[in-house]
């Protein structure tokens, strides 16, 4: 089956690539038809090193999902992250032309589409790509919190907005791997934005939530207030510092030790159970050890707790007071964010209880596969990248019900369709 009805999401990751195919149905409900998960090869923290190697584990993870689904696929959009991402909040300011015979001056789509230019007009660097222009809120007249200010009366229009630029070379490697693997790049988009599609409820939008991408390379990281964005980082540490932790400390080789984490690994100490007990693989003839589950927590609690540190440091100096206004959750995403005990940590580093799991929202389908953290930036790509196959099929005379195709109106509305 060819895939004119199906959108193809792929999350780039340093040390596994997935892959979820979604397929819109004539109602305009949206499915996920087949995932993959495979090794990723030519990234080194989240930075496409070599592109064969990089292209080639694309190539393996998209026809893994090709032959799950029984599609072809001919185009994906591809997330980015890591350090090569850069963001900033930025205000524009435009007058309200009067329009008609009374001199009206409501604000048109023109006056919101030139705050908007007005807003965004700097001068990067040559070598930065904007990849995402998100409105946080339309003052009119100095009066904000307006989500759409189309039709309103007044003067002066103001558009607050969040900028998100990315490395041109990182943008041109990740187009170069996407195309010699045989397949059309239809955009990328940023890594935790897509995960917000994917996680996160309208009410923790608008209180305020965090989300952090416990990745293998990066911990990249979104904060959310008032339905937008107010700022993105990444901290240059993940899952494969806490691996290289276990493999010198217990001196055991680091497929080893990334088995051991994954099987037996725990980051809250007071969780474990004092008589519980992992068994360290022989090296070199020698015998296999068996050490304490408790002596392991410390390993691994140590470099998550320096890990979660960084990033709330990272998060207070990029939002300066706008952290105390958050009200709604930290949501964790990312294969880390399987490990047990991440969210007593979480709680203890953040000093809050409200934490919890970005499970991906129930699109129907093969649910058992991506209902995973694991799987939050690649489901978050589909679902916010909807509209692909909805302008693919423009042919389509029949009205789409909205609420059936499971869109969330209103704030994440709002950031969509300022993705095409």
């Amino acid at each position: 089956m060819a895939d004119e009805k199906c959108i193809v999401g792929l999350d780039i990751g340093t040390s596994v690539i997935r892959v979820a195919i979604g397929e819109v149905d004539e109602d305009g409900n949206l499915r996920v038809i087949a995932t993959s998960s495979k090794p990723s090869a030519g990234l080194r923290n989240g930075v496409i090193v070599n592109i064969e190697d990089a292209k080639d584990a694309i190539k393996d993870a998209v026809e893994a999902a090709e032959q799950e689904g029984g599609v072809i696929v001919s185009s994906v959009i591809a997330s980015v992250g890591g350090a090569q991402i850069e963001s900033e909040n930025s205000r524009g300011v435009t007058p309200i032309r009067a329009n008609g015979k009374n001199n009206i001056r409501a604000v048109t789509p023109e006056d919101v589409t030139k705050v908007i230019e007005t807003a965004t007009a700097i001068n990067y660097p040559a070598d930065r790509e904007k990849i995402h222009v998100i409105p946080q809120d339309y003052l009119v007249d100095g009066i904000g919190h307006i989500s759409d200010p189309v039709n309103r009366l007044g003067f002066k229009l103001e558009a607050e907005v969040h900028i998100v630029t990315a490395s041109k070379t990182t943008i041109q490697n990740i187009r170069s791997c996407v195309s010699r693997a045989g397949y059309e790049l239809n955009g990328v988009m940023l890594k935790t934005l897509a995960e917000v599609q994917a996680v996160c409820h309208e009410d923790e939008m608008e209180l305020g939530s965090i989300i952090i991408d416990l990745g293998a390379g990066t911990t990249d990281v979104i904060v959310l207030l008032k339905g937008a964005p107010i700022s993105t980082a990444s901290v240059p540490v993940g899952g494969n510092i806490v691996t290289n932790d276990i493999a010198m400390v217990t001196e055991i080789p680091v497929a080893a030790a990334e088995k051991i984490k994954i099987e037996s690994g725990c980051c809250w100490l007071p969780g474990v159970e004092v008589d519980e007990d992992v068994i360290l693989p022989g090296v070199g003839g020698r015998a296999p050890e068996v050490i304490g589950k408790e002596y392991l927590c410390r390993i691994i609690q140590a470099r998550m707790e320096k890990t979660f540190t960084m990033v709330k440091a990272a998060i207070i100096k990029n939002t300066n007071d706008s952290i105390k206004q958050l009200a709604g959750n930290i949501i964790l995403t990312g294969a880390g964010a399987n490990m047990e005990g991440i969210v007593e940590l979480a709680q203890s580093v953040f000093k809050t209880s409200s934490v919890r799991i970005g499970i991906p929202e129930s699109l129907g389908g093969i649910e058992e596969q991506y209902r995973n953290p694991e799987f939050a930036t690649a489901i978050g790509l589909i679902v916010a990248n909807k509209g692909i196959v909805e302008k693919r099929d423009s042919r389509r005379k029949s009205k789409r019900n909205t609420t059936k195709s499971k869109d969330k109106e209103s704030v994440l509305k709002k950031l969509r369709k300022m993705f095409f």
